[in-house]
């Protein structure tokens, strides 16, 4: 999606929750703002209002929700996957390049992405 990104993922046993969306967070803000400075693009529309930080990518508290079972799971994946189709970027969800819909839809190779039903 051009304003936003869904992701799931499956928190190792070591891992903290906090942790990996705190991680996460941190390493992709660092690689947007160095990213928009090597092309000459100006960061203001980014400035932060927070004392803590001088940029602002991500929303402070983004929607969690956490897969209970495969249903739940698989009730968010069919919502991701019809998302771009909703916002008129597709006419198939497995169109949309961001999309895990060709992996799951078509069994297109994805080097990211693995079979939920493989973690199970």
């Amino acid at each position: 999606m051009p304003n936003h990104v869904h992701i799931l993922w499956r928190k190792q046993d070591a891992w903290l929750d906090k942790n990996v969306q705190q991680q996460f967070s941190k390493f992709t803000a660092q690689k947007f703002k160095f990213s928009l400075l090597d092309a000459g693009e100006n960061l203001s529309k980014y400035k932060s209002t927070q004392s803590d930080r001088e940029y602002q990518f991500w929303e402070r508290r983004p929607f969690k929700a956490t897969m209970y079972n495969p249903k739940v799971l698989e009730e968010k994946l069919d919502y991701i996957h019809l998302n771009p189709v909703k916002a008129g970027l597709c006419l198939l969800p497995e169109d949309y390049h961001f999309s895990p819909a060709g992996y799951y839809l078509v069994n297109s190779s994805n080097l990211i992405i693995t079979h939920y039903m493989d973690h199970i």
